[in-house]
């Protein structure tokens, strides 16, 4: 007889309980000001609230089409026109989603066989590893480093992306406006990335969920518009980010039309259709004026300068965040081994929540976030507020003695 295997499937017996999951918890327990999730604490425009329930007063609640309903898939293409030059064809090229994440493990499933090597920049969102790991597939990690005397942003080594690839390359999961380091990815290096996926045939998962939060001077590059690009990238995006409306996870792709296709062969079968009232109110949020999306910009910048200075004060200096609406500080300035016990005994003893950046990482490289910590500023200013306040106790504490190396905030 042969032994009796676990219940679980090998291919997630390593998966544990989110590391989100895990300091909601405890900020909850502690009551402890969250700034580990990435979510808002408050709504999105209340016309687009509306616009939803009038969908849902109209009768617009039964399944959508599978791509998703004709007005959004318009929608998103008039956006891609309007911001980026880029045409896109609504009715072949976009396929609209339950969200971003869904939208990438589609697109891993739907491109990769086990097997298969993916290039990823680390950190990582915690779901492209997951994805990978789904997949079969083989991860080929880049290092994204922090910024020193040479480099004013976070950056990678020219020669370890390149010796990332080879013929076994079949995808390049990217992420810019990068979470969780704040990134944006210069042209010239998507320019690189390129050349790189032409020469070893690879397609380009572009995750672009954070395309509108980007502080001057850095200015977001769509990738698929990059020459090499635009006929190999698969562009991800969503309307919780810019929006504040997390929860409604509307989410999209949109590429060539090949490219759609294997998304949404996968995604007939995973969740098939994303909630239709929703799908209407975000085609109008697409269609909201220039001066929405300078708004949004303007008030993310205040709450990231906000919760900037306050980290400073504590001696959490923040690394430069040129987009997203995250901040990675280096807690080189207490006393702690590792990240993970740094950010519980913030909760607990500080009562303000971060999350412990080993999370983005590989189980070998986990030693790279060991001095790091991330913290959201997607929250309201009497949230960021008292945050600072809590903060500014937190330097009493475990702190060592001498000076810390100065970082731009």
């Amino acid at each position: 007889m042969s032994a009796r295997r676990g219940v679980e499937a090998q291919r997630v017996a390593s998966f544990g309980t989110t590391v989100f999951t895990e300091f909601s918890k405890l900020a909850v327990e502690c009551q402890a000001v969250n700034l580990g999730q990435g979510f808002p604490d408050f709504d999105g425009p209340a016309e687009l609230k509306q616009a939803a329930a009038e969908a849902m007063a109209q009768g617009k609640n039964q399944y959508a089409p599978m791509l998703g309903v004709p007005e959004l898939r318009h929608a998103v293409a008039a956006h891609a026109q309007r911001f980026y030059e880029q045409t896109v064809n609504p009715d072949t090229e976009v396929v609209v989603t339950s969200g971003a994440t869904e939208a990438l493990l589609d697109a891993i499933l739907g491109l990769v066989d086990p097997g298969d090597e993916v290039v990823l920049f680390e950190p990582w969102y915690d779901s492209y590893f997951a994805g990978i790991q789904l997949a079969q597939a083989v991860p080929r990690m880049v290092r994204l480093r922090p910024p020193d005397l040479g480099h004013a942003a976070w950056w990678f080594d020219e020669g370890e992306l390149k010796a990332a690839f080879s013929n076994k390359t079949r995808l390049v999961l990217l992420n810019t406006p990068h979470n969780p380091t704040g990134k944006v990815f210069l042209r010239e290096e998507l320019e690189l990335i390129g050349q790189l996926a032409s020469k070893y045939g690879a397609t380009v998962v572009s995750d672009e969920v954070y395309e509108h939060l980007v502080f001057a001077p850095a200015r977001h590059v769509r990738t698929a518009t990059v020459p090499n690009l635009a006929d190999r990238t698969l562009t991800i995006s969503s309307a919780g980010k810019t929006f504040s409306y997390t929860g409604w996870k509307v989410g999209w792709a949109l590429g060539p039309a090949p490219l759609v296709r294997a998304v949404a062969k996968v995604h007939q079968w995973a969740t098939f259709a994303t909630a239709t009232p929703f799908q209407h109110a975000v085609a109008k949020a697409l269609m909201l004026p220039d001066t929405f999306f300078r708004d949004v910009v303007r008030e993310y910048h205040q709450r990231r300068d906000l919760l900037a200075r306050a980290l400073t004060e504590a001696r959490l200096p923040p690394y430069v965040t040129e987009g997203s609406y995250f901040l990675m500080v280096d807690t080189r300035a207490y006393a702690f081994d590792d990240d993970v016990a740094f950010c519980r005994w913030l909760t607990r003893d500080v009562r303000v929540a971060a999350i412990p950046p080993s999370a983005f990482y590989a189980e070998a490289h986990k030693g790279h976030a060991a001095k790091l910590a991330r913290f959201a500023f997607c929250k309201s200013g009497p949230v960021l507020e008292e945050a600072a306040r809590r903060l500014g106790r937190a330097k009493e504490n475990r702190i060592k003695s001498g000076e810390h190396p100065a970082v731009n905030a």
